[in-house]
């Protein structure tokens, strides 16, 4: 049977290959060395057969096409080498006016490759969005990707550094629950991660690592870029292995979600190059996770929940003291709450999970928190802590008689003996509780105090208002503007320093969530986490994103990610030129304020230059206006407000 030839149009205009030169040019998927010698056209392959050299980027020298990266001749038309039987294959080409084509075989049927079998899998199981790099050595993987998201099923945002696409993939499943993919090479690609990987694993969030591998036949010879990333991989990933083409692949991919799912924590997958393009076996499926996951709605023992009872019927000003690990249980909480007039509280990385508008609500406990929550934490008999985890940040007292609720048993009584450690998830228990509570007539309504605490707190708020110093605005004039004017139902990503204190203490949140690095407490999370946040809820939600300067500097690359995909991210950048809270604290340990001054850019003329709308304030008349304007531009936008590093 004749072979059917196709033309591919490589160069519109001939003139633009000058006699004597060469350049490469794609004909469908094959890359071609397109050469101008002696007056004629050539079509060769463009891969030296010596270690694949792009022949296209050589150079003709004495008549001969000479390899750019190791010197090996060849005839720039007829392919062949100089002295040698062997050289490069040569196609088919025609001259029409100004226009060359190629002509090649039609490109056979795409089969399904081990990576096709796996991001389908990946897919079945919910994993839709991935942020990573593309690169030398996750190709194969990458081209799966990129089969999946033409067909709308998968979310891919290509990064400009791979410690973004984890943070990015640990906010999203701090905010979800569910995991999103983070992609790199092999080697300073893949090592790039660990930071956000650390993130989501002290935080328990879900995330799913996917590294290319150089091929299997070099590891262990100190190839370029070689890393063995299952060891590398082995303190961060709680499920983490090297995918072979023996593997169960679908199975693998499936027991990966599976663990970053139930043990909230690390799957990791690395991907050697050779595999990724293997055609799959006969008759291989991707799975779906139909059948494969248990539900979690597990009761507590009851012996604990008895004695965590009778605890609650004899308590006549219990408080309430939610972490990050109630976040998906909070209607629960609030209900079981209302029905005592009892007071909830928040750790820092529980902010927002009870409006400070609602009349129970108390903000935030400990040195990111409010004298309000403190106060009922001391004014109470009884503390009941529901999806915290007893931080010296949150600083729950341990001098009072304390329940405990946590789905995770390892959590319960972590630093200290808990008078009744309750272990079940939190909706289940909490609707137990709520159902089989009898003692209500001995609960104190605390709604009055409450009331009476924040009234003497925003009369503090407004005096530490005023102040000025001259020398730049207050971080409480930044935060009362905010809590003003951003949208009440807004995810908030958070970073570390004296921004974030000052975020916790002063900010009054209504409908919004929070994200932030927690227990690794990294700076720079705030921009690529706001990313995987927009990710997670798209057009649903506003985003914002705060951080100081020190921060945002460490992805400051980032917002053209943000433009490139038009993620109408809100940032507020502190900036007062210091690392503030690392001077504070060498001020605390009584040693000298070193290292800690920085240069900046103009953070409001970088947005605006590539396309982002930047606006800048440096006087607080202009503050509310220049809030206003980027909450209601429709893209990316940025506020950078020059202030006191000592006003906070």
């Amino acid at each position: 049977m004749e072979k059917e030839i196709v033309w591919h149009l490589v160069l519109e205009n001939k003139n633009e290959l000058a006699e004597g030169r060469v350049m490469t040019v794609n004909a469908g998927h094959k890359s071609i060395c397109l050469t101008h010698f002696e007056g004629k056209y050539a079509a060769l392959d463009n891969k030296c057969p010596h270690q694949g050299g792009p022949l296209g980027e050589g150079s003709i020298e004495n008549g001969l096409l000479r390899c750019p990266w190791h010197g090996w001749d060849y005839h720039p038309c007829t392919g062949k080498a100089p002295g040698y039987d062997d050289g490069v294959e040569t196609y088919e080409l025609k001259v029409e006016g100004n226009e060359i084509f190629v002509g090649l075989e039609a490109e056979p049927p795409h089969e399904t490759t081990i990576s096709d079998l796996m991001v389908d899998t990946m897919v079945n199981w919910g994993v839709d969005t991935v942020f990573g790099m593309v690169g030398h050595s996750n190709l194969g993987f990458a081209d799966a990707m990129r089969r999946k998201a033409e067909e709308g099923k998968l979310n891919y945002y290509g990064i400009r550094h791979e410690g973004a696409a984890s943070f990015a993939a640990s906010a999203y499943g701090k905010l979800t629950g569910r995991p999103a993919g983070c992609f790199a090479i092999a080697g300073p690609g893949a090592t790039n991660m660990f930071t956000g990987l650390w993130d989501a694993k002290v935080d328990r969030a879900p995330i799913l690592a996917l590294t290319g591998q150089v091929a299997t036949q070099v590891l262990g010879t100190g190839n370029f870029q070689e890393l063995d990333l299952v060891r590398a991989f082995q303190t961060v990933a709680e499920f983490n292995h090297r995918v072979q083409h023996t593997s169960k692949h679908s199975e693998l991919m499936s027991l990966a979600i599976k663990n970053a799912l139930l043990k909230r924590d690390v799957a990791h997958l690395t991907f050697p190059d050779e595999v990724q393009q293997q055609v799959a076996a006969d008759g291989a499926k991707a799975q779906t996770s139909e059948g494969r996951i248990t539900p979690m709605t597990i009761a507590p023992p009851k012996e604990t929940f008895d004695k965590a009872l009778e605890m609650l019927n004899k308590a006549e000003r219990p408080v309430i003291i939610v972490g990050h690990g109630a976040r998906f249980h909070m209607d629960k909480v609030v209900a079981f709450a209302e029905k005592m007039n009892c007071p909830v509280l928040t750790t820092f990385k529980g902010k927002g999970q009870i409006s400070d508008q609602h009349p129970l609500g108390c903000g935030v406990l400990g040195r990111s928190g409010t004298p309000i929550a403190s106060w009922f934490m001391n004014e109470a008999d009884l503390l009941l802590v529901i999806g915290a985890s007893f931080s010296k940040h949150t600083g729950i007292t341990p001098k009072l008689p304390t329940i405990q609720i946590d789905f995770d048993p390892l959590a319960l009584s972590k630093f200290h003996k808990v008078d009744a450690a309750v272990w079940g998830e939190i909706s289940v228990t909490v609707d137990m509780l709520n159902e089989q509570l009898s003692e209500y007539n001995n609960k104190v309504d605390r709604r009055p105090e409450i009331a009476k605490r924040w009234a003497i707190w925003r009369s503090e708020k407004a005096k530490r208002l005023i102040e000025d110093r001259g020398e730049g605005l207050s971080s409480i004039a930044v935060f009362d503007s905010l809590t003003r004017l951003a949208p009440d139902d807004a995810v908030m990503c958070v970073d570390v320093g004296n921004n974030a204190y000052s975020f916790g203490r002063y900010f009054e949140t209504q409908n919004h969530s929070f994200l932030m690095s927690g227990y690794l407490g990294s700076i720079g999370f705030a921009f690529p986490a706001a990313m995987g946040a927009w990710a997670a809820v798209k057009d649903s939600r506003p985003v914002i994103a705060v951080a100081g300067d020190g921060g945002f500097c460490q992805y400051l690359a980032e917002l053209t990610t943000a433009v490139k995909y038009n993620m109408p991210i809100k940032t507020i950048i502190i900036n007062n030129n210091e690392l503030g809270k690392i001077s504070k604290e060498q001020r605390a340990l009584e040693v000298d304020v070193w290292a800690t001054s920085l240069v900046n850019p103009d953070f409001a003329a970088y947005a605006t230059s590539i396309g982002a709308l930047g606006v800048q304030v440096t006087k607080r008349e202009d503050l509310d206006e220049a809030m206003k304007q980027i909450m209601a531009h429709d893209g990316p936008a940025l506020l950078e407000v020059k202030t006191d590093v000592k006003l906070i």
